[in-house]
């Protein structure tokens, strides 16, 4: 039976080495080993025009700023004195978990079909909802800043961006495959999904103690998508107010919950 230091061991090579293989995913993912680049791939099925949930390009943008926070926390929990950490323990086989998970959606979409790209982004979001519940229940009191953006920023920030991920994955799924006939029903089903995300977004944030991180992936995405409804050549004017509406909740409520906090009388 392996020894408490060999599996923390263990574990920090782990983590190294699913940061590593999320990278190379993504460079297979954008094409840069000769592939096809993800707007492009399924048949087009990503592009922002081809969907009514799917964010401008210009929204995955956030993936850099998700990488850095990645990459900030596989090189922390590298250190020695990360190496016999009790929340390292519980959480770091998680992150793990999602980074492979994302750099194999990435391998998918260029590899597989339109649906087995939802199947790989299920389970990520499942991981991510899993690796998240776990920070949030080891958090405590006296967290510094480095923890805090390391732990809720990084993982925070990717399960947002995931679930709206998620919702537009399954949108351009629906749209590539589905019959001509449900193209009347898309901005009434699109609105209500936009409705139901905000939804999801405030009660994660409020489960999670107003934690802003998934609140302002999952705003910064609404925004886009905002964008892409009211000026791109997908129009839907019910889904675009829907999706700047939500963006605007998702952000300040949040926000402004984490600001009363700082005034509530102390018992």
């Amino acid at each position: 039976m392996a020894s408490p230091r060999s599996r923390d061991l263990s574990r920090q090579i782990v983590v190294i080495s699913a940061f590593c293989f999320m990278i190379v995913g993504d460079m297979v993912g954008i094409g840069a080993f000769g592939g096809t680049p993800i707007q492009d791939a399924v048949g087009g099925a990503f592009d922002p025009d081809a969907s009514y949930l799917t964010p401008t390009t210009t929204a995955f943008s956030i993936w850099s700023l998700i990488y850095l926070g990645l990459l900030g926390y596989t090189v922390w929990q590298a250190l020695p004195s990360q190496r016999a950490s009790e929340r390292q323990r519980v959480v770091g086989w998680w992150i793990a978990l999602t980074m492979v998970l994302n750099g194999a959606w990435l391998v998918t979409v260029q590899f597989a079909g339109v649906w087995a790209t939802v199947v790989v982004l299920a389970l990520l979001l499942a991981a991510l909802c899993a690796a998240y519940v776990k920070i949030v229940r080891t958090r405590e009191p006296h967290d510094g800043i480095l923890p805090a953006l390391l732990y809720d920023g990084a993982t925070g920030l990717h399960l947002g961006w995931a679930t709206l991920a998620t919702v537009a994955n399954l949108g351009a799924a629906l749209t590539a495959t589905g019959p001509e006939s449900w193209a009347s029903a898309a901005a009434l089903a699109g609105t209500l999904v936009v409705v139901a995300v905000v939804v999801i977004a405030l009660a994660l944030t409020a489960w999670s103690r107003w934690s802003i991180a998934p609140a302002l992936a999952i705003g910064w995405g609404l925004g886009w998508l905002s964008v892409a409804r009211l000026g791109g050549d997908l129009p839907s004017t019910p889904i675009g107010i829907a999706a700047l509406v939500g963006a605007i909740l998702v952000i300040l409520v949040p926000a402004g919950m984490r600001v009363l906090r700082q005034f509530r009388p102390v018992d």
